[in-house]
Parts: C-alpha cells; sequence; structure tokens
C-alpha cells in the first residue's frame, strides 16, 4: 500500500514536470497546529532537515503555528536530527496528573508543566535557535482582543463564541476578535506571506520572548492558559496560532535566487537581487491531510478547505486515507485519545509509537520519489 500522497499547486505542477525537485528549489516549510497529529511528520521532518536540505544553501522560512511552531524551532538547532528524535519520544511519553476524581488535568497545570517541558528542551540553546544561519524562524501566536484581551472566567467563553460567530459569517471577521502575531527572526517587513489577509503584528523573536511565544503559540484555550504580555509585543493575552492559521494556508510570497534561468519561467515584474535573478520558490509542506484548512474555526466548514491561488506554488505531501486507517484505532493520533485512554498512558504510548514508527514509510516513498520524480504522481492540490 502507497503511504505517500503528493499533492502540488499550477505553479508546483509545472515545476515539476519541467524540472523535478531540488532541495535548492525550496523557499518556505510551514508546519501545521493539530496536536498528536503532527506525530506522523517526524521521520519527514529528520529526512528534510537532516539529509535532503542540507544538500543546498539557500535561506528557508520555516513558518509554525502550536506544535508545529515546536518542530520548526527543533529544525533550527544544531544536528537537529536527535532533537527531532527527542521531541518524538517526548511528546508521546507525557503525562499529566490527575487531581482526585477529574478526568482532565486544570489548564494551569498543563501550563506550568508545558513551560518546564520548554525549558528542558531549548534551555540553553535559544540562540542557536534564533541565530540559525540559513533558516529563519516565524512563529505564529493569536492575540485576543475586547472580551479576549485578557484571559477571564466568563469573558474569555463569551469571546470565544463571539469569535466563533463571527468567524462562521466571514473569516476577515475573526479579526474582530483575534490579531495574528508573528514572533519572527526575520527583518521587519520580511515575512515569507502577505500579510493583507488578515491584521497581523510582526514581533522580533528574541532570546527574551522565544519560550513565552513558543508557548503561546501552543496554548490552546482551556486547555492550557493564555500568556499574557509578552516582550516586545502588543499587551494582551496570547493563544493557539492555530485559531487564526489552523493549517497556515497564507499568500506565501518568498523568492529565491537563481544563477541559470534559461529554464525558468520568472513573473512579470521580478527583479534580479545582487547580480542573481529571483523566481518564486517552492513551499514544501509536510502535513498530515491533503486539505488547508485556513483557521481552528474553520474545520467545521468545508467550503473554506479547498485550495486556492495562495497554494500555487506548494508541493503537499500527506498520508493515504487507506494508509492512516492501518494505523491503530484506524486514523492518526489525536488529542481524543487523552480521553480514549484516559489513565492508562502507557496504551496511549503504544498507540501512538507504532503510528510514529509506521511514518517511516513516508519518509521512504518521499526520498525515492525525489530520486526519480515521478509528474504523473502528483496530484492537483
Amino acid at each position: 500500500m502507497k503511504a505517500l500522497c503528493i499533492h502540488a499547486g499550477p505553479q508546483a505542477l509545472r515545476h515539476i514536470g519541467r524540472h523535478g525537485l531540488a532541495p535548492g528549489d525550496v523557499a518556505v516549510i510551514p508546519a501545521a497546529a493539530g496536536g498528536p497529529k503532527g506525530l506522523i511528520l517526524g521521520p519527514l521532518d529528520r529526512f528534510v532537515f537532516g539529509e535532503w536540505l542540507a544538500q543546498s544553501a539557500q535561506p528557508v522560512d520555516l513558518v509554525g503555528a502550536s506544535i508545529g511552531a515546536w518542530r520548526m524551532a527543533t529544525a533550527c538547532l544544531n544536528n537537529s536530527l536527535p532533537a527531532f528524535e527527542r521531541l518524538e519520544h517526548d511528546y508521546i511519553h507525557q503525562e499529566y496528573e490527575l487531581p482526585p476524581g477529574a478526568r482532565r488535568p486544570t489548564a494551569d497545570a498543563v501550563s506550568a508543566q508545558f513551560g518546564q517541558n520548554l525549558q528542558a528542551f531549548f534551555g540553553g540553546r535559544v540562540d542557536t535557535v534564533l541565530g540559525h544561519a540559513r533558516y529563519r524562524l516565524h512563529i505564529v501566536a493569536a492575540r485576543g482582543r475586547h472580551l479576549l484581551a485578557r484571559e477571564h472566567r466568563w469573558a474569555t467563553p463569551l469571546g470565544y463564541l463571539g469569535a466563533f460567530a463571527s468567524n462562521a459569517l466571514h473569516r476577515r471577521a475573526l479579526a474582530l476578535w483575534l490579531d495574528r502575531v508573528v514572533f519572527s527572526t526575520a527583518a521587519p517587513g520580511a515575512l515569507p506571506f502577505d500579510v493583507r489577509d488578515f491584521r497581523t503584528h510582526q514581533v522580533a523573536l528574541t532570546p527574551q520572548n522565544f519560550m513565552p511565544a513558543l508557548q503561546a503559540s501552543c496554548s490552546i484555550p482551556f486547555v492550557l492558559r493564555a500568556v499574557h504580555d509578552i516582550a516586545g509585543a502588543p499587551r494582551g493575552a496570547y493563544w493557539d496560532g492555530g485559531i487564526t492559521d489552523y493549517h497556515l494556508h497564507l499568500r506565501y510570497q518568498a523568492p529565491i535566487a537563481i544563477k541559470n534561468i534559461a529554464d525558468t519561467a520568472l513573473p512579470a515584474g521580478v527583479a534580479g537581487q545582487n547580480g542573481l535573478e529571483s523566481a518564486p520558490g517552492i513551499v514544501l509542506y509536510p502535513h498530515f491531510q491533503h486539505r488547508v484548512v485556513p483557521g481552528w474555526l474553520d474545520k467545521g466548514l468545508p467550503w473554506r478547505h479547498r485550495a486556492t491561488p495562495a497554494l500555487d506554488r506548494m508541493v503537499l505531501l500527506s498520508p493515504h486515507p487507506d494508509w492512516v486507517r492501518s494505523l491503530p484505532g484506524g486514523k492518526l493520533p489525536d488529542r481524543t485519545d487523552f480521553t480514549r485512554y484516559g489513565t492508562d498512558t502507557a496504551a496511549r504510548a503504544r498507540a501512538w509509537s507504532t503510528a510514529a514508527a509506521a511514518a517511516q514509510q513516508l519518509a521512504d516513498e518521499w526520498a525515492q520519489w525525489l530520486r526519480r520524480p515521478d509528474p504523473a504522481r502528483v496530484q492537483p492540490l
């Protein structure tokens, strides 16, 4: 059974048909929110960052929300392979003490332990992450407005009810309640995507705000506490970046420099830089499904799951639905497993470990395709 599906936007399809795909073609790698679903992307991460991209030298923008932000920050560590292995192990074996009679841990307890885990993982290595020679890291978080400006026992549920209703009317209306904030190592104004779709703040990612920004990007409302008043950023409550940008359905615009443009169709108006011509780079997206959902509140709105011109230069890698059905429980790992397995953390860890190990087939098939690119296997997004 084939495990890997390869989808591509029209510009990416044309590029593959003419040139195949080389590591030097990649300009951006997004990483979605999605919690435990991201476990199946571990082997792909290890191959892409540990082997394939090492064969090129161009800068690459890494854009992540929630667990995707942790994955992309991990890619910025020196010798990231063991770091990715540790991330997978620690995520699989996470465990929280339950208060007597409770079915789930408190948000305070989860936030405190999450912060400790971040410190244990990145402590002493933040400068390495922020100073990577090639990778520009962009951590997406959601900043609350109005009733969501501060976390509050009754105002926060009401605010998210308002956000849900506004988003159902129009995605842009979500901006009445939440801003997109991107904590970034790129220069001001140099984000790899167009921000005119949604109110966006770019904030310099520094050693002082790295941990709070990453924790905020992973802070699922009502599961973890919001992170307030992050250094260098607008005041307010910050939550999971997946709320505004679940799968990072963004208008990517990062170029790559190319020396030989004989066979490359450049869009009108693309200018040369430092003696080189530039062309739009490929957006390589290892993902746990082939639909790119804009925001977390859009999950139940299937008409917003369709591809748009924003994805024209994207190559998306995802598991085949039949392969997913072969995993424990016939599905990807997800947050419902915490309830499904309850206090039997060993059983949950076995199921998740089985899924993560099986996902090696995804990386193996991708490596095989790269050796002999077959455009016929690539489906339109």
